[in-house]
Formats: C-alpha cells, sequence, structure tokens
C-alpha cells in the first residue's frame, strides 16, 4: 500500500531531492509550496500517511502550519525538515506539534528510516 506524503517545501531543490529519496519505497508525495496551502491541502484532504515539513517557508511558517494542522489531527505523524540546527530549535519544533525532526541537508538514510518508523 502506498505510503501517502504531504511534503511543505518552498525551496524547489530541496522538494526534487526529498522526491528522489522517497523514489526509494513505496510513496505518493503531494507538494505544497508554502505552510497556508499545506494546511489547505489537509483540510481538503485527511487521510496523509505522514507530513514532511518544512520551518522556513513563506506566507505561513512550519510553526503555525503544524499548528494548526494539529487543531485537525492529534496524531497524524508530521516531522519537521529545516536547516535550523540549534537545540532550541529542534525543541520548538516539537512544542509546535511536530512529531520529529530532521537536518537539512538532508540526510536519505535517515529520512527513510524516519518515514518507514511513522508509518509502519
Amino acid at each position: 500500500m502506498k505510503i501517502k506524503i504531504l511534503l511543505a517545501e518552498d525551496d524547489p531543490i530541496a522538494v526534487l531531492l526529498i522526491k528522489r529519496i522517497l523514489k526509494k519505497i513505496d510513496c505518493e508525495v503531494t507538494v505544497a509550496e508554502n505552510g497556508a496551502i499545506a494546511l489547505q491541502c489537509f483540510k481538503e484532504h485527511q487521510d496523509w500517511d505522514l507530513i514532511l515539513m518544512d520551518i522556513m517557508m513563506p506566507e505561513m511558517n512550519g510553526f503555525e502550519a503544524t499548528r494548526e494542522i494539529r487543531k485537525i489531527n492529534k496524531t497524524v505523524p508530521i516531522i519537521a525538515q529545516t536547516a535550523l540546527s540549534a537545540d532550541s530549535d529542534r525543541e520548538n519544533t516539537l512544542k509546535a506539534g511536530c512529531t520529529d525532526y530532521i537536518k537539512k541537508p538532508i540526510d536519505m538514510n535517515l529520512l527513510l528510516f524516519m518515514v518507514k518508523k511513522h508509518t509502519e
């Protein structure tokens, strides 16, 4: 069964990289270019298996989008992906409601591990 992933990411290079990594597993990826679009996609289709949420995006950042999604669904796994790497950044993503956290540049094996960990 395909894993349905919502990828909230505004950087087209990061989108290409993440999609290429995720081709290694059976998944369907929908891209949202900012947090507002990700929230709208989530409201329209709430059957996502996983959300990959960039934190620094235009219009609505990943913190705000995650908080809004958590008002609708408390259990969908949300993995924050960000270039922010201080310990406080990890804490802030978890406080906002993210399930897990991965630093950019994205490590292929770690991303695949996290997707499997949160969808099996």
